[in-house]
């Protein structure tokens, strides 16, 4: 891939995660790490780094996102404060320690993980799986360590949360719209505990390209992330307007499309 092409990949697919992630309520992870991957896989970069330096650089990107979603809901008086107090501590633990281990363990066992995650997020789209309010939220230690599992997970495949954290807080009787509204803040901790771990467990990796932050590559965080600021916004007035539950199971289907590309990218480097 020629130098022109990939540089403007990285806008392109800006535009593309911004736009869904203002449309479906969803973080950019699901899409961003399957097609880094194949781009880093493209521009040459280390076969045996791909997948850590996808995450990371999608765990950096997703930090934006989250403060304007977190800013939103917000203003519509949808964030539960109680929970992200309480499930904060947990969060943070879980994702800055999976760091860590992830930057242990080779490309191609991340890879697979990441696409076992994201099968089980496509069903839950297909099918509209919503668990069933059964109990009360658990007390703070608890909390914490539904935060700890959380932000593992979340770091190990660089999302959000919200495919987590809304179907627990709705299983604990917590309103639809605050389980959303609340996701969306416990997504901004997630995010800047990972993106700070991938710096950190990155920094002075051998085989790294030029422009990175340990396992960030800035070049293409900068440019994914000034063109989904002015997308993300776009889909957010289209959610009232296009059939969303349509294009779910199409978003869906994509994410199932992309993970089976990465694991092509990562296995043939």
């Amino acid at each position: 891939m020629s130098f022109d092409l990939w540089w403007l990949s990285y806008p392109l697919l800006g535009a593309f995660v911004g736009f869904f992630a203002g449309l479906l309520g969803v973080g950019g992870g699901g899409i961003m790490v399957p097609v880094l991957a194949s781009l880093f896989a493209a521009q040459g970069f280390p076969a045996d780094k791909l997948v850590h330096m996808a995450l990371g650089t999608s765990m950096a990107g997703i930090v934006m996102t989250s403060v304007a979603s977190l800013r939103a809901h917000h203003r519509h008086g949808a964030v539960r404060w109680d929970v992200v107090r309480f499930i904060t501590p947990g969060i943070l633990v879980g994702t800055f320690g999976a760091t860590f281990i992830a930057s242990q363990v080779a490309s191609r066992p991340l890879a697979i993980f990441f696409a076992c995650f994201m099968a089980y997020v496509s069903t839950q789209m297909l099918l509209n799986i919503k668990p069933k309010p059964s109990r009360a939220l658990p007390g703070p230690v608890g909390m914490s360590g539904v935060g700890l599992g959380i932000g593992g997970i979340s770091a190990l495949v660089a999302i959000g949360g919200g495919s987590l954290s809304v179907p627990f807080m709705t299983w604990c009787n917590v309103k639809m719209q605050n389980a959303i509204g609340t996701s969306a803040a416990i997504g901004l901790p997630i995010a800047l505990a990972g993106t700070l771990g991938y710096v950190v467990n990155g920094w002075g990796a051998e085989g790294t390209p030029a422009y990175t932050a340990g396992f960030i590559y800035l070049p293409a965080l900068v440019l994914i992330t000034a063109v989904s600021m002015f997308t993300a916004p776009v889909g957010a007035r289209l959610a009232h307007r296009l059939p969303v539950a349509t294009l779910k199971k199409i978003f869906a289907g994509v994410l199932v499309v992309l993970s089976l590309k990465m694991l092509h990218s990562v296995f043939g480097a």
